[in-house]
């Protein structure tokens, strides 16, 4: 889901360069690896990268190729106090205060519990951690209300209305993710023509006008 409005546009623009239309599907990368596991077609997928060399290791894709890094950000109703997200000190202290904490099925939500167990905060936070449904974006729960912090993908809280967003979480933290694309079995024809530009450098402008970077 983090990159679906991406995609979208690229794959417009691979066709309006003279290749064939591409009919997309977006749906959570939990559902998204379970339909594969269960043996639908496809003839390119874009998941977090550890999802997708899963899926490669069981002989379900192709050679994975690097497609862009997300890095995690905060958001808030708008309206709401702004609290800083300077550094650490600062997260830990903002999800302390927060009434409620709304985290992703995706990569962003199993990276954020993960240091949320280091920091040895879980049976603190539990009770008031809300995970949002597959395939709906945390900013909805913020936006509604039903949660004072929102915590996922910045490409998920890029400009949705009625939240505001503070930032991404401090780079120390380390919670980028990888996103990775990889051609189904056997491939499809077109399919390696559009592999290659969306993992081509000429997609960088546009990645970051995602709230996405160029795989490093």
């Amino acid at each position: 889901m983090a990159t679906r409005g991406l995609v979208a546009e690229l794959a417009q623009a691979f066709t309006q360069a003279g290749g064939p239309g591409v009919a997309l599907q977006a749906a959570g990368g939990v559902d998204v690896a379970r339909r594969l596991r269960a043996g639908e077609r496809y003839d390119v997928v874009l998941l977090a990268e550890d999802a997708l060399q899963a899926l490669g290791s069981a002989g379900l894709t192709g050679p994975v190729c690097p497609f862009a890094n997300s890095t995690v950000a905060a958001a808030v109703p708008a309206g709401a106090a702004t609290p800083p997200l300077r550094d650490a000190t600062d997260l830990r202290a903002a999800v302390l205060a927060a009434a409620q904490i709304g985290y992703s099925t995706g990569p962003s939500g199993t990276a954020l519990l993960a240091l949320f167990e280091r920091w040895g905060l879980m049976d603190t936070l539990r009770p008031r951690l809300v995970q949002a449904p597959p395939g709906v974006p945390v900013a909805t729960l913020v936006a509604r209300g039903e949660v004072s912090l929102g915590l996922q993908q910045r490409s998920e809280l890029l400009g949705q209305p009625g939240i505001t967003l503070l930032g991404d979480l401090p780079a120390e933290l380390g919670l980028t993710t990888r996103f990775s694309a990889a051609l189904g079995l056997p491939p499809a024809a077109g399919a390696q023509a559009l592999l290659d530009f969306l993992c081509s450098p000429e997609t960088a402008a546009t990645k970051r006008r995602h709230g996405m970077t160029e795989p490093t």
